[in-house]
């Protein structure tokens, strides 16, 4: 049985109608959260909290696109009117776009960041300002081995993934007064429908087989051939979501069955 650690603990996780975000979500409301699942699109996130609330956990589906301060602004506040705190924000939201650097389209650069970076920023802000009224809270950015690594035709992706390292120290250091900690999870591959997208992709752009994609390029560097599971992503944000101690902040956690060590 699965330990109640959060109970009475509110969280918002974007990107939360599925895939990694969902997993997310299902593991902290395990644990007594009361989830927000937070998603561009509203009807995924309400089909998704549905399935949630079948199983006995307690979630709400939210409207938000992170890249749109307004947005961002108007979910956080709907999830505090409703539950009257926030103690978890979890920065999930993420797209993947492959090109070559001499042919990357500026606005597809432009895209990615705006999500990934722009999106950790936006909700970040708004999510501070509740949990510094309230004396504490946790903020958990979901980044990837390429937080730490880089790879062929991920130009965006890593740039971002790197950034959001920085972000996490910055707001360990200014939270840090406030009873506020932030770190970071970072996975390697994970075997989602993002991941799915890449694989085709990738073969095209390396001339290469699907197979060696999977094979030579995903999961090379791993020590046992295997990807990383959204259960094993949703344990790492439960620690750092349910960790006691203010001294675990400031840090990052890779999930990757040894891709990259540290």
């Amino acid at each position: 049985m699965l330990p109640a650690s959060l109970n009475g603990q509110v969280a918002i996780v974007t990107g939360g109608a599925g895939g990694i975000g969902l997993g997310i979500a299902r593991r902290l409301a395990q644990s007594g959260a009361i989830v927000a699942l937070a998603d561009l699109s509203l009807d995924a996130a309400t089909r998704s909290a549905a399935v949630l609330d079948a199983e006995g956990l307690q979630a709400a589906p939210v409207a938000m696109d992170v890249a749109d301060e307004a947005m961002v602004e108007a979910g956080v506040a709907e999830v505090v009117a409703r539950f009257g705190r926030l103690d978890i924000l979890v920065s999930n939201a993420g797209i993947q776009i492959v090109h070559p650097i001499e042919e990357y389209p500026f606005a597809v650069w432009k895209q990615m960041l705006a999500i990934h970076l722009d999106g950790a920023f936006l909700t970040t802000r708004a999510s501070l300002r509740q949990m510094y009224r309230q004396g504490g809270g946790s903020v958990i950015y979901i980044g990837s081995v390429h937080s730490k690594e880089a790879s062929r035709l991920k130009s965006a992706y890593v740039t971002a993934k790197h950034g959001l390292i920085g972000l996490a120290k910055v707001v360990a250091k200014e939270g840090a007064a406030h009873g506020v900690r932030a770190n970071v999870v970072c996975p390697g591959f994970v075997r989602t429908p993002l991941v799915e997208k890449q694989i085709p992709e990738q073969a095209r752009a390396l001339g290469i087989s699907e197979a060696e994609v999977v094979r030579n390029v995903m999961l090379r560097e791993t020590v046992d051939g295997q990807f990383t599971t959204v259960e094993d992503v949703a344990e790492a944000v439960h620690l750092f979501a349910s960790a006691g101690s203010s001294a675990l902040t400031g840090q990052s956690l890779i999930v990757s069955h040894g891709w990259c060590m540290e």
